[in-house]
């Protein structure tokens, strides 16, 4: 009898903790000791080639829990491995299985030529030439960076600095990529085209996407599961969908008319939720229903002169989230 074979997830953490000691004024001369858990107690569990984004207020534990995934600090208590090692122990190991952007660190050299950071890289990872060359070619055509290969780094934009950060971290083959704020202060052009490029990695299924972001526009367009953390603890692990079901999220529909709003249909589960611009302009709040059904009926009875389907927002949601943990 065939067995499937067992895959090891990319990361897994089990009541993963980290804890801070901290120290506060107790009177002019005392001070006393805390323990601050800032992170407490995160089970997840990450899938080979998933995309995850994770996301929370400031201070709810997002860039602790990615130090810890990348070895730069050492948990508390709890379970964590990430590429089937433990980070601290083999950060050597774990270095070469994952990639990292962080925004308060480089890996680029600041006066070489963008060229000549990714031709040290190579050394650094001792990733042999043709691998290197061959991945380095498919970066330069998805991220459009032939025009600034011999700039140097001091003299780049943000926009054209944040894409060489990120093919240097993939340069060597990571099974892993850690991404911290990636479109953070870019242009908009700048921003579709990294969307763009990181939803065809993820799309490829090779190589596991773990995204922090406050740019939610980012999680929608990238991230089929979101992770949401406050308090140093998980508070949703699922789908964007199931989010907005969860929270009462509610897609609306803007209907224009070309005579005022007297009397609309009975649709089950849509209501109005306002009326605009002295009765010609109404919107329905849908409650789990198709918008396609009240179009229908909106049209059969006339006078309809626009419609519009809006769907939840993701900025809405998340902010009652925050404010009910906090």
């Amino acid at each position: 009898m065939s067995r499937t074979p067992r895959v090891t997830p990319a990361i897994r953490a089990t009541g993963l903790r980290k804890d801070f000691t901290v120290k506060r004024k107790a009177g002019r001369l005392r001070r006393t000791t805390h323990t601050v858990a800032a992170v407490a107690g995160v089970d997840l569990t990450v899938g080979q080639g998933e995309t995850v984004g994770y996301i929370g207020p400031n201070g709810a534990g997002k860039s602790t829990t990615l130090k810890m995934m990348t070895g730069v600090l050492t948990p508390s208590g709890g379970e964590l491995s990430v590429c089937g090692v433990e980070p601290v122990p083999r950060r050597k190991q774990l270095a070469r299985r994952i990639g990292v952007v962080f925004g308060q660190r480089s890996q680029l050299w600041w006066d070489l030529p963008l060229r000549e950071s990714f031709r040290m890289l190579r050394y650094v990872y001792a990733v042999p030439e043709a691998e290197h060359a061959e991945r380095l070619a498919a970066c330069r055509e998805l991220l459009d960076l032939d025009a600034f290969l011999d700039t140097p780094v001091r003299q780049l934009s943000l926009g054209q600095r944040m894409r060489g950060e990120i093919t240097a971290a993939l340069l060597h083959g990571p099974r892993v990529l850690f991404l911290d704020e990636p479109t953070i202060g870019l242009d908009v052009v700048s921003k579709q085209a990294l969307r763009g490029f990181l939803a065809d990695l993820g799309a490829g299924g090779d190589v596991t996407i773990m995204l922090t972001t406050h740019d939610l526009a980012d999680i929608e367009r990238l991230c089929p599961r979101l992770v949401v953390v406050d308090h140093g603890r998980v508070v949703h692990d699922g789908t964007l969908a199931e989010l907005h079901a969860r929270h009462g999220s509610q897609r609306r529909v803007v209907v224009d008319l070309d005579t005022p709003y007297d009397e609309l249909p009975h649709v089950p589960g849509a209501k109005v939720d306002r009326v605009e611009d002295d009765g010609h302009r109404v919107v329905f709040a849908l409650d789990g229903v198709p918008a396609g059904g009240l179009i229908a009926r909106l049209a059969q009875q006339g006078g309809l002169r626009d419609v519009a389907v809006l769907e939840p927002d993701i900025e809405e949601v998340v902010a009652r989230l925050y404010a009910r943990g906090a």
